[in-house]
């Protein structure tokens, strides 16, 4: 499998990967600053029942979208690795998988659209 197969635009399977990389590393460092900027805030247990499912459903959502990506690039794969054998009938997503990355990708547009109109849930 070549790192350097265009996949879509200029994108590449290596900027795909990196993308990834990046976003990981963004969202720990996101996380992180929003945990010292709440610290300060949560003086008692009810505080604290209020600010760390907050921040729970931000790393889960985080995460949910990490999941995505990765998919993504998994399909990438598939799709580098049946053109590189001249199998291009051999890149097919079975049903199953097919509905599955359909059900994943509702879900996670379903999470990010209650997330932004309730923010504070």
């Amino acid at each position: 499998m070549s790192f350097d197969t265009n996949l879509f635009g200029n994108k590449t399977m290596a900027s795909v990967l990196e993308d990834i990389y990046k976003n990981s590393k963004k969202k720990e460092k996101q996380i992180q600053s929003l945990i010292d900027e709440l610290k300060p805030l949560i003086e008692n247990i009810g505080d604290a029942t209020l600010v760390v499912p907050m921040i729970a459903q931000y790393m889960e959502l985080g995460i949910k979208n990490d999941e995505a990506l990765i998919k993504m690039a998994t399909v990438a794969q598939r799709m580098i690795n049946a053109k590189a054998s001249g199998d291009d009938a051999g890149f097919e997503l079975g049903a199953e998988e097919l509905q599955q990355l359909l059900e994943n990708a509702e879900a996670l547009g379903e999470e990010i659209e209650k997330t932004q109109e309730n923010p504070e849930d």
